[in-house]
């Protein structure tokens, strides 16, 4: 599907879908994004409902959104521009956004600022694939593009799911286990890859989490977030 214009807003019913942002960077795992996007879909996922909830040191009532096992995600997806070489936009089904988007938005100082706008419209993000260079990206506080703007700036109060990708000789180099490692720090969750023989010919270590893992840890994380402030 093609970018829409209009950023994400907030829907002003109390109940409303569980938001999914999806994190696409340029590993050939992202082949599979309309695959992984499709089995989202399929997910018979959450509402998230406002509700108040009474903080016990201030006393004060501050709103949080409480899942309940009702409908169907709702998914974006965020596409850094290598990503794009892997798939066709045409089949994706959901709302993708890209770096000129954040530019074609933003005119004047009253405009809306895409990467803070995603992050306030989703519940939670997947990122799949994560490919060696936006990984150290992000362990490095790199923000360049949507994408890593986006988890830049993302409420570390809400999940964050991660799905490495790349060549075997890339996922052995010592600086990989390192970034890895401040990805968790971060309070990231780690979704393993796995072994098996890459595009590339190499057998090893590398290859991204098949998709039917990766929605079932989406699904294990949403069962375990009873309730997620709301930011």
């Amino acid at each position: 599907m093609e970018p829409k214009a209009p950023c994400p807003a907030a829907v002003p019913s109390e109940e409303r879908k569980f938001r999914v942002l999806v994190g696409v960077t340029g590993s050939v795992a992202a082949l599979k994004l309309p695959l992984l996007v499709s089995k989202l879909l399929d997910v018979p996922g959450a509402t998230s409902t406002l509700t108040n909830f009474i903080y016990e040191d201030a006393g004060a009532e501050i709103p949080r959104l409480k899942y309940n096992q009702l409908q169907q995600l709702e998914v974006t997806v965020v596409t850094t521009e290598r990503a794009k070489h892997f798939y066709s936009p045409q089949d994706v089904p959901v709302t993708l956004y890209s770096d000129a988007d954040e530019w074609e938005m933003w005119k004047r100082r009253s405009d809306p600022v895409l990467h803070i706008d995603l992050r306030r419209w989703a519940d939670l993000m997947l990122v799949a694939p994560l490919d060696a260079n936006t990984l150290g990206k992000v362990a490095s506080g790199i923000c360049d593009n949507l994408l890593t703007c986006v988890i830049r700036a993302w409420d570390l109060n809400k999940p964050l799911l991660f799905c490495p990708a790349m060549n075997t000789a890339m996922w052995e180099h010592p600086l990989t286990a390192q970034q890895v490692a401040q990805l968790k720090a971060f309070g990231y969750v780690e979704i393993p890859c796995v072994s098996k023989k890459l595009v590339c010919g190499d057998q090893g270590l590398g290859a991204m989490a098949e998709v039917e893992t990766i929605v079932a840890k989406v699904q294990a994380v949403l069962s375990q977030h009873g309730s997620i402030q709301q930011s």
